[in-house]
């Protein structure tokens, strides 16, 4: 296999050896935060109580609430003035969760999302668009800066203005991408309403991230726009984009251990779970200075895959995330999660990539209805095949979810569209909607 640096093809025992180094050194850099200071000092943890990786379990974890408790310079672990970036990240009301990075910070990121971009074949010489949203958010400078490291002709594309996106692809020969999955298949059905073909633009390789989807959602990006699709996994707190990434197999994306160390948890009790069985990831910077965060609780649930992937590197591999803990829906006392949702809706061949899980109370009782797009050629005047097709999705998701949705079928272009995230979820039940 081609890689990028030596650290992308040690055997575990190398990696398990290099972490505990870090892991110490981590540590000894932590303490110079107030933070902490504080919080290793109250569960008598110091560095030399690390005599094995499994030692890690002796500290506390870290919460979101406890960053934001931080803010701004409370994780902070070296003088300000070696400090040269801050992120915040997206989607926050009231105190921020904030991360600091010294120039060694950026330049570790930097290689990482190289290797990342690299592992999946763009190469030196390619022509990059970067579609993704930047300032204070992590995935638009993250990505351009992997992009550049690694020798691309770089654009700065940013998000929306999907005309100019599709002449810069066009214009640029673009070879390869950076997209919300949401967004791509946007595009491709803009290219379709237009009577244009989305496979006749060139990009060969797309990175997706920043929102979950399925391997279905994948396969229609894929299908629809003639190209090799990557899934990306990353978080602000732990850098951004570059944390964990697909290789050319597309089974499991490889969280690079050189630099976290990645613990699958019971979201309950805390404690450890088998590799295979899904539970909360939580992750452990290894490799900044700036401001380190230790067992850091991510409420992304996915499993570790057992045995080893067939492109040979041995940094373990995480399933595709299956959902949040706090986006997790109780219906009828079913624990439900938008992405088996989708992944249904996602099989029918019928359905569009539009949908949305309305959450209603009806005489005191919640119930989920789920208004789905169909594709143009399927919604048809014959009312019997429509219905057919309405029971047909309704009883899937039962089989899935144990609850028996209302499904309404909707005409395609019909439900609220968004350059950005998509929404996937809206609650009504106490809005007085």
């Amino acid at each position: 296999m081609e890689h990028y640096d030596r650290a992308e093809t040690w055997d575990r025992e190398t990696i398990e050896r290099v972490q505990l180094v870090r892991l110490k050194n981590t540590l000894r850099q932590a303490l110079r935060s107030p933070f902490y200071k504080d919080l290793l000092g109250r569960a008598g943890v110091s560095p030399e109580n690390m005599r094995n990786l499994a030692d890690l379990r002796q500290i506390p974890f870290t919460s979101k609430e406890h960053l934001r408790a931080a803010y701004p310079y409370g994780l902070v672990s070296v003088a300000k003035d070696e400090l040269v970036r801050f992120h915040a990240s997206s989607g926050t009301t009231g105190t921020p969760v904030v991360v600091c990075h010294t120039q060694d910070d950026l330049d570790c990121w930097a290689d990482l999302m190289a290797r990342c971009m690299h592992m999946v074949g763009i190469r030196r010489g390619d022509v990059f668009q970067n579609i993704a949203g930047y300032g204070l958010f992590t995935g638009g400078l993250g990505i351009h800066s992997g992009a550049e490291r690694l020798g691309c002709l770089t654009i700065p594309a940013g998000t929306g203005n999907t005309r100019r996106q599709v002449k810069l692809l066009r214009d640029m020969r673009v070879t390869a991408l950076h997209i919300i999955p949401s967004y791509a298949l946007y595009i491709g059905n803009a290219l379709l309403e237009e009577g244009e073909d989305p496979r006749s633009l060139p990009p060969r390789i797309a990175l997706v991230g920043a929102e979950p989807h399925t391997d279905e959602a994948r396969r229609r990006i894929e299908d629809l726009l003639g190209l090799k699709a990557y899934n990306s996994y990353g978080l602000s707190e732990m850098n951004g984009p570059g944390v964990a990434f697909e290789c050319l197999e597309q089974n499991g994306l490889h969280v690079w251990e050189d630099a976290y160390i990645a613990e699958i948890v019971d979201p309950d009790s805390g404690e450890p779970v088998p590799d295979g069985e899904q539970g909360e990831l939580v992750m452990t910077t290894l490799c900044r200075r700036g401001m380190p965060i230790i067992r850091f609780r991510t409420r992304d649930l996915t499993c570790f895959l057992p045995g080893d992937c067939p492109c040979g590197r041995k940094h373990r591999r995480l399933a595709r995330i299956a959902g949040r803990v706090d986006d997790m829906l109780i219906i009828k006392g079913c624990n439900i999660y938008p992405m088996q949702v989708e992944q249904i809706l996602m099989s029918f061949r019928e359905v569009g990539e539009n949908y949305l899980i309305v959450l209603e109370n009806e005489a005191g009782m919640d119930r989920m209805r789920v208004q789905v797009e169909v594709r143009s050629e399927y919604f048809v005047d014959d009312m019997r095949a429509l219905t057919a097709l309405q029971r047909k999705i309704a009883n899937r998701l039962r089989d899935e979810i144990l609850v028996t949705p209302k499904v309404d079928l909707v005409q395609q272009n019909s439900l609220p569209r968004a350059e950005g995230k998509a929404k996937r979820v809206e609650d009504r039940r106490h809005a007085g909607i």
